[in-house]
């Protein structure tokens, strides 16, 4: 057997920007010689409960948006140390957000961290290993603003057939009780060829969805003076031949324009899915969030989406007990949320974030009053998304399998994936199906809903012998090729590749 390659593992906490961070971050280690632990079964197998996935590098890209977000980590790198002791040559690198703002402190208090790189250097995480290494010392790398923009590093993708581009980093606003724009810095836009240079890349690697990323995607162009720049980069991504999916996160309400929503009606392959953060639906607390949009305004953005995209899924982000929140703030935001319908709504107890204005706020709401707010809240949005879920029942969907979102789909013999309005599906699959028959994560499949809950729809279709039908793509042959791959490497790096005698072979497909 040759001797085994050094391995990685990645774990992300937070936002998609950190999971597109976490995508450059791959990159960076497989070009500097480094393999996925999980091709590696050899090295995979020694795995523990610490999360160390068995890596002989650790790398925790970090979150700081949640006030316990310092204790999960350092709960994180206590479990990890153990193991380190018993791994020689093992390595726990540290970057992200909470990095970049804790700086040296991390290895104050966890010597045994060998790395620490912010959000505006992803680019030294190699040599910051290496140097660690050589010097046997942690090394510490924080920069103040951005050195390489993220999208010129190389990219290890989550997906073969769906990705991340990042159209911006950073942001402008001043939100009470966020710290991002500290931590991320202020916008800076990548020009319109930039970007859909990358999303041709991808198209042509097989991808057919892609998801324009950015801190505030509708303030785009505010770099270059162009104010209708995002919705001109909506109507571009339509005439990309091969690419059947686009969505975007996440804007802004106070910047959220006419022309966007016109963009997104008239652009057959922009999907009729909107995430429109509301935060709270009080003006009163809405002021001093800083959020420059009042509820009427969002509701009006809401009004005019549903008129002109009549299917769209919109979903939210909700705040519960901001500081001096009311009984009556709560009931504004609880009629914001009747109104809107939202197909889903990601909700938060607020917790304060030191270094943010509002953490330094009077009138805390007590604990116990935020959780009970909290849980009306939940029971509220779970009651109005499975009505509308349910009022689905009957309609056909076209839905793009996926690799991961179906837990329990080997039991129930299903697919799993997302319908156009991105919401989350589980297909049936015939009882006949053969396993050369059987959708491949990227391909598409049709079926008809039988069932709606609160956060997923079931179609059951096949059971009855109706509606079921496979549509393979470029993207499901991308993930078959990329799944061949994976086992190639797997077996070479256990030494079980058939041994050549020299004569000479054609390989099909090459």
């Amino acid at each position: 057997m040759s001797e085994l390659p050094r391995t990685y593992a990645i774990r992300t906490l937070g936002c998609q920007m950190n999971v597109h961070d976490s995508e450059r971050l791959a990159g960076l280690m497989q070009e500097a010689g480094y393999v996925p632990v999980a091709d590696v079964p050899a090295k995979a197998e020694r795995a523990t409960e610490a999360g160390d996935q068995g890596a002989d590098v650790v790398i925790l890209n970090t979150c700081s948006v949640r006030e316990n977000a310092s204790n999960r980590l350092f709960g994180n790198l206590g479990q990890l140390a153990s193991v380190k002791r018993e791994r020689p040559g093992m390595q726990i690198a540290v970057g992200g957000c909470l990095a970049q703002q804790m700086r040296g402190g991390i290895v104050e208090r966890a010597p045994w961290v060998d790395a620490v790189l912010g959000t505006h250097n992803l680019d030294v995480l190699p040599a910051l290993l290496e140097r660690a290494r050589h010097n046997n010392e942690a090394a510490v790398e924080i920069e103040e603003s951005l050195k390489v923009f993220p999208s010129t590093l190389p990219t290890k993708r989550e997906s073969a057939y769906a990705g991340w581009v990042s159209i911006s980093v950073g942001c402008n606003n001043t939100c009470t009780f966020c710290i991002v724009p500290h931590l991320r810095g202020k916008e800076r836009d990548r020009r319109p060829g930039e970007v859909l240079n990358e999303v041709q890349a991808l198209v042509s690697e097989g991808a057919i969805e892609v998801t324009l990323l950015g801190q505030n995607v509708n303030s785009y162009g505010v770099g270059f003076g162009d104010r209708q720049a995002f919705s001109k980069l909506l109507r571009a991504c339509g005439q990309i031949e091969g690419l059947e999916r686009v969505r975007f996160t996440s804007p802004h309400p106070a910047a959220f324009t006419e022309d966007v929503i016109e963009a997104m009606a008239e652009t057959p392959n922009v999907m009729p899915s909107l995430h429109m953060p509301l935060q709270s639906g009080s003006d009163r607390i809405l002021r001093a969030m800083r959020r420059s949009y009042r509820s009427k305004k969002f509701l009006g953005i809401i009004d005019r989406v549903r008129e002109l995209i009549p299917d769209a899924a919109i979903t939210t982000d909700i705040i519960v007990g901001f500081p001096g929140e009311t009984e009556e703030d709560f009931q504004a935001t609880l009629d914001v949320v009747e109104r809107s319908r939202f197909s889903d709504a990601f909700t938060f107890m607020y917790s304060p974030r030191p270094g943010t204005p509002a953490a330094d706020m009077e009138e805390q709401v007590p604990t116990d009053v935020v959780k009970e707010r909290y849980n009306r809240l939940i029971a509220l949005q779970s009651r109005i998304a499975e009505e509308e879920n349910t009022a689905r029942v009957g309609r056909e969907v076209e839905v793009l399998v996926s690799a991961s979102e179906g837990r329990k789909d080997a039991q129930t013999h299903r697919v799993s994936g997302r319908a156009a309005d991105n919401r989350l599906v589980h297909v049936a699959l015939p009882e006949e199906l053969s396993e050369a028959d059987r959708p491949r994560p990227g391909d598409m499949v049709r079926a008809t809903v039988t069932h709606g809950a609160p956060h997923h729809l079931v179609a059951d279709s096949a059971l009855a012998g109706e509606l079921f039908e496979v549509r393979q793509t470029r993207a499901g042959d991308a993930w078959a090729s990329h799944e061949a791959r994976k086992a190639e490497l797997q077996a070479e790096a256990e030494g079980k590749l058939p041994v050549s005698i020299g004569l000479p072979t054609l390989r099909v497909g090459a």
